[in-house]
């Protein structure tokens, strides 16, 4: 179960997500109260490089934005809307993230690999478990949206994803991530992925 959490402001929750065996920490580039400057994310970023993947979740972002990103960040993957990558001009080593926030923004083929969420990053809202259940079918889907202690393991028996990303759902309030909540997170999602056969390929 491929596990990332996103929007991460501070070096506690850095420590706390990679403690727990995390795959990924993101750092936010858009629009919200969990935004981080590029040379931010740098210093945040510091411990988990070659412990985890450093994430850069934009949204409809300039050439000028990702160039500064990538130049100073240096991101493992670029998360951002699916259709923003066509406009975009980028390293050939840079993994992509796409995100799909319904089943009506479905492009073919599907990217091997995506995202998919509510409309609003970031918003605690749940995502349509069942069209990405229907998605998890035919790619590796990354589950988010709304996702907490209380009701990931609904989620993954829905949706047998093949990864989960929490943001809001291990947050004392908006922007500000609860170590201990981190951990809550991460033991309750392996403890439903053991029981659950997760799909691992589309």
């Amino acid at each position: 179960m491929w596990l990332k959490i996103c929007g991460m402001t501070t070096a506690a929750a850095v420590e706390a997500a990679l403690e727990s065996g995390v795959d990924a920490i993101g750092c936010v580039f858009a629009a919200s109260v969990r935004r981080v400057t590029p040379q931010a994310a740098t210093l945040l970023a510091q411990a988990a490089r070659g412990r985890a993947q450093c994430v850069a979740v934009m949204r409809h972002p300039t050439q000028a934005d990702v160039d500064e990103v990538v130049k100073i960040f240096r991101p493992d993957l670029l998360q951002s809307d699916a259709t923003d990558f066509a406009a975009l001009r980028l390293p050939a080593t840079l993994g992509l993230l796409p995100v799909l926030r319904s089943a009506g923004e479905m492009t073919e083929p599907l990217p091997p690999r995506l995202l998919f969420e509510g409309a609003v990053s970031g918003s605690g809202a749940l995502s349509d478990w069942g069209a990405a259940a229907a998605l998890a079918r035919r790619a590796q889907l990354v589950l988010a949206g709304g996702l907490r202690v209380d009701n990931v393991a609904a989620a993954l028996a829905a949706v047998r994803p093949y990864g989960v990303d929490v943001s809001s759902g291990v947050e004392l309030e908006p922007g500000v991530k609860d170590p201990q909540l981190i951990g809550r997170f991460v033991a309750a999602v392996r403890r439903a992925a053991a029981a659950i056969p997760v799909r691992s390929e589309p």
